[in-house]
């Protein structure tokens, strides 16, 4: 019981520590371009991250959760290897957001998890498929960002050819609340849901090895499917869990991170009200396909991908690309040097507990 509750602990942290590091993502262009005061901008980035458990809960469900149980086999997962995953992604995480680097704390999450199965029961413990789609998106996810961005301004540009600058500048900075709110509850429901997943995975793995009625009734899963005579894996998790989650998060986002809105706001391009807008559009529709899908992804990677494509269009030299090298090479590593973080807190906790 001590490790299933040391889990819920260190997985609800990472929410708060996954909120000030990529309260970046949804107010470093509204930040920016003046529209918002730093502290107004966090508070309404964290209003709208709460708002995303009504979004998940009643409209959209929980997809990103369950394909997060699928990264480690469900028969190889022990509760020392997701302590190890969630402990290698804190360590990355404060790495980075020390360091002002817009890293990805999902894919930190994934290396993790991944690093540590692999160090207890070898290759076969990690879910290749579900893991190949998740590596995808680390490509597949800023070109949509970048693509959605492109198409977005164009459009715009198109759209409102025949009306003045100063006008264009005034309704640009008003969308923009309406896109950061958008982008806010996108980030909530995209990166709170790994947490509620790795719970979930948790609740699975203590049930099926002490079995389902040693569970305390605060901890029991709203729902549950039995597989087998013996085995048990939890499809959902008590209905506080998604609300502490999300909750930490906005409280995280309310701490902020200064460092990467610095980065994000204006060192990969040169942001004005209508860009920000544009941006935070793309940044948001990506995230709500990628929920959709039920695919994990780096809400850092789609905004930074969306602020590419909205300065390419002004011209391709807009983008600071000697920046943009640095975040992609930041994002390859993120999974790798996890996953060592993640293997070698695991086999410490194998030799000394």
């Amino acid at each position: 019981m001590g490790y299933l509750i040391a889990i819920i602990f260190l997985a609800i942290g990472f929410d708060f520590i996954n909120g000030f590091h990529d309260s970046a993502n949804s107010i470093a262009t509204v930040v920016s371009t003046k529209v918002l005061k730093p502290f107004v901008a966090v508070v309404w980035a964290a209003f709208f991250n709460f708002v995303a458990f009504f979004a998940a809960e009643y409209l959209l469900g929980f997809n990103i959760a369950n394909t997060v149980q699928k990264v480690v086999e469900g028969e190889w997962v022990t509760l020392p290897i997701i302590i190890g995953g969630l402990s290698a992604a804190i360590v990355w995480s404060l790495i980075t957001w020390w360091k002002g680097i817009p890293s990805s704390s999902s894919h930190t999450l994934i290396g993790g998890l991944m690093g540590a199965a692999i160090c207890s029961k070898g290759l076969m413990a990690v879910h290749w498929s579900t893991v190949g789609i998740i590596c995808a998106f680390i490509v597949v996810a800023p070109l949509l960002g970048f693509i959605a961005g492109n198409i977005i301004t164009v459009g715009l540009y198109w759209l409102c050819r025949k009306v003045k600058p100063h006008k264009m500048d005034l309704w640009s900075k008003r969308l923009q609340l309406v896109s950061s709110a958008c982008l806010s509850t996108a980030h909530g429901l995209n990166d709170s849901q790994k947490e509620i997943g790795v719970i979930a995975c948790a609740l699975a793995a203590y049930g099926a090895q002490y079995g389902l009625d040693s569970l305390p009734v605060w901890l029991q899963p709203d729902t549950i499917t039995h597989i087998g005579d013996s085995a048990h894996n939890f499809t959902g998790a008590p209905s506080w869990i998604p609300v502490a989650c999300i909750t930490a998060i906005a409280i995280g986002t309310m701490s902020g991170g200064w460092k990467i809105i610095k980065t994000m706001g204006n060192k990969i391009t040169k942001i004005t009200p209508y860009e920000g807008f544009c941006s935070q559009a793309a940044g948001a529709v990506t995230l709500f396909v990628t929920q959709h899908l039920g695919v994990p992804v780096s809400t850092t990677h789609v905004i930074s991908g969306s602020i590419m494509g909205v300065g390419a269009v002004k011209r391709m030299s807009a983008v600071r690309w000697g920046v943009s090298r640095s975040l992609i090479t930041a994002w390859l590593i993120t999974i790798p040097i996890s996953a060592g973080i993640g293997a070698l807190v695991y086999g410490l906790l194998s030799i000394f507990l």
